[in-house]
């Protein structure tokens, strides 16, 4: 588990957009927006090495990454009727978690089991959201709620579009990359919003695995199980 906390700002880019992309109607992200549709393959080099990457578009980033959200069980500190924690996961970039409590304002995501995280994909708009756009994000990890520790602080300037990063910023194996992290729950605070907001609005969420099968181990995990078999008897129920 690790428990390096870094803070990290992503600054906006623009690359062009594949076809089936909607992109935001103002230009506010920057840059020049190609007619042309990239190379797929070219798209998620950024993110392939644990640099942050920026898509700033409604629809998904066409990362290679396995979207591991579906299962786990997702709550919120607080929502209003409607907006609920079911808009971080319909894909829908109109609907959003529109929060209705005291700051901090977060987001629960608990696994059944402990399961390796590799990044978070979150879709913001300054452009429609305004003041009720996360400033800056913190993300938690650990076993169970009693023992969760600060991993990553990400600040974001009036961001448009699909934020993704790791979540852990310890050099894996092979140098080439992060480090997943291992943890049965995992949460995201929103610290602060643009211009003083108090509530919060989050369109999107997605919580993303490792690539492959590859066994990737932590201190407090250097004997991993990797089989199913052998999985079915990793902790006692």
């Amino acid at each position: 588990m690790e428990t390096v906390t870094t803070t990290e700002t992503l600054q906006p880019a623009a690359p062009a957009p594949p076809a089936h992309v909607v992109p935001y109607p103002s230009a506010s992200m920057g840059g020049t927006i190609s007619n042309t549709a990239p190379d797929p393959s070219d798209v998620p080099a950024a993110a392939m090495n644990g640099q942050a990457y920026v898509f700033p578009y409604r629809t998904p980033p066409p990362l290679p990454f396995p979207d591991i959200g579906h299962l786990a069980k997702w709550s919120v500190s607080s929502y209003k009727f409607g907006f609920g924690p079911e808009c971080l996961r319909d894909d829908d970039p109109d609907t959003f978690w529109h929060s209705d409590g005291p700051q901090p304002h977060y987001i629960t995501i608990e696994f059944p089991r402990k399961v390796a995280i590799q990044k978070l994909s979150i879709h913001l708009s300054f452009t429609l959201d305004d003041s009720y756009t996360p400033a800056t994000l913190a993300v938690r990890a650990g076993t169970s709620l009693m023992d969760l520790q600060d991993i990553r602080i990400v600040t974001l300037e009036k961001p448009d579009g699909w934020y993704t990063f790791d979540v852990s910023a310890e050099p894996n194996e092979d140098g080439d990359g992060l480090r997943p992290v291992h943890a049965y729950i995992l949460q995201v605070i929103i610290v602060s919003n643009h211009m003083n907001g108090k509530d919060t609005h989050v369109r999107g969420l997605k919580v993303l695995g490792p690539l492959g099968r590859r066994p990737t181990y932590t201190e407090s995990d250097p004997f991993a199980f990797t089989t199913p078999k052998f999985r079915m008897y990793e902790r006692i129920r």
